[in-house]
């Protein structure tokens, strides 16, 4: 018998709906000045896919979503829906409308 009572919420989005965890900018500039918190913060923008929905249907065929988890993607800065999943807070958006780009860092 298991002890472990913590339990996790998995979210399985809809359609060509996309469940991304938001990056939050960066408070050290690259010379490594750390910077005080602003009232006035930004909404990220970028964020890390976490599930992907099957994809929606077109005229009964279902078309996947072009994106895998794990990828950085770059979004509408107030695409979706702000939901929280285990006390992270994340975003629900439509892949097809709302994500613009996925990163992809070349030449390491």
């Amino acid at each position: 018998m298991s002890t472990d009572t913590q339990k996790k919420t998995r979210v399985r989005p809809y359609a060509d709906q996309v469940l991304v965890r938001p990056i939050q900018e960066a408070d050290v500039t690259d010379g490594g000045i750390v910077l005080a918190p602003t009232r006035n913060k930004e909404k990220p923008t970028q964020g890390e896919v976490v599930e992907i929905g099957p994809g929606r249907l077109v005229d009964g065929v279902r078309v996947p979503v072009d994106l895998k988890r794990g990828e950085i993607v770059v979004f509408s800065k107030y695409a979706g829906t702000e939901i929280s999943v285990d006390g992270v807070d994340h975003r629900l958006i439509r892949a097809e409308t709302d994500v613009l780009a996925a990163l992809e860092v070349i030449g390491e």
